[in-house]
């Protein structure tokens, strides 16, 4: 709509895409990271997994659910359903894989976590690159990658996603699920010695990880078009872990605004195509060396604090209503 009446263009509506799918990818990354305190090097991973099963899927049942491309940008009923749905599927697919991974890899911590994540991440792009050979039709593409994705993506429904993915996250964090996870962060022995079942709440923060992580790579498939193992290296994983890190460890409003901070930077660097990368780099390790905790540490947007706050403040006009009670 925007597009249409030349308010912004195609262009910066691809960036305000994007953006937020690294919220939804920088936040899920944050439960296992920052609320979890482990750290899993392989979001790349379940980010392709669940961008390949929901692209797939939406172009499989098109013909079905009688969609064609541009009924996606129409909005038609039927092509929204089945977006829904296959998001949801990706998601499903993304959070099957963290189940398979989480449960083996969660008896390891720290470097060794780290290490087997990441081979979980390598081995889905190789999957991702031979898989046509062995099912013997074309499925992934391969390495020229999966092409002809419907442009389901687009500003709204982006929007949209990314509130009720934040919505969810953060419901589950204020609830005694959260709050296990939280305690396992903090110390894990006193944890388990409290009754607290670690091994199933480290599960589940890895799989509700896996889960969202799914969900922004079916929104970053219709974005951009293409799938393509190679847009799922190690690097990627980095990409979206120094988003978490910068933002801060266990701040969802810090990975927010880091995932937004980093997205947006390198696009607005690109008239200075030669030193776009070195100001990147610059900025970033300015931010660590001066904020080595991140931009907000652990710090956390509660609205409840903010009106107790507002309610206890001393304006003027309460003063004088406490003078008029004392006389």
């Amino acid at each position: 709509m925007m597009v249409g009446q030349g308010i912004i263009t195609r262009y910066q509506t691809s960036v305000l895409e994007q953006v937020g799918i690294y919220i939804i990818m920088a936040v899920s990354l944050n439960i296992a990271t920052g609320y979890l305190g482990q750290l899993p090097l392989g979001h790349a991973g379940f980010m392709s997994v669940g961008g390949y099963s929901c692209a797939i899927f939406i172009m499989r049942m098109m013909p079905a659910f009688g969609v064609t491309m541009r009924d996606f940008v129409l909005g038609t009923p039927a092509a929204s359903l089945l977006f829904v749905i296959g998001l949801v599927f990706g998601g499903i697919c993304a959070a099957i894989c963290g189940v398979i991974i989480g449960i083996p890899a969660l008896r390891l911590k720290g470097d060794y976590l780290a290490i087997i994540t990441l081979g979980f991440a390598e081995i889905i792009r190789v999957v991702m690159l031979n898989i046509d050979g062995v099912v013997g039709f074309e499925l992934t593409g391969g390495a020229k990658g999966l092409t002809g994705i419907p442009s389901y993506t687009n500003f709204l429904n982006t929007f949209v996603v990314v509130v009720i993915s934040l919505f969810l996250i953060h419901t589950m964090m204020k609830s005694r699920h959260g709050r296990a996870i939280l305690s396992i962060r903090d110390n894990e022995i006193a944890a388990e010695a409290s009754g607290v079942n670690t091994t199933y709440y480290k599960t589940l923060a890895f799989v509700v990880s896996a889960f969202f992580a799914g969900i922004g790579g079916g929104l970053y498939a219709g974005c951009i078009g293409v799938m393509a193992p190679a847009k799922f290296g190690f690097m990627k994983s980095i990409e979206i872990l120094v988003m978490v890190v910068l933002g801060g460890m266990g701040s969802m409003l810090g990975s927010v605004l880091s995932a937004t901070f980093l997205t947006i930077l390198p696009e607005a660097l690109r008239a200075f195509a030669d030193y776009r990368m070195v100001v990147y780099a610059v900025v970033l390790i300015l931010v660590m060396i001066f904020r080595p905790q991140g931009l907000l540490g652990t710090y956390d947007f509660s609205l409840g604090n903010v009106l107790e706050k507002i309610a206890n403040r001393e304006f003027p006009w309460k003063k004088s209503a406490s003078a008029e009670e004392v006389e």
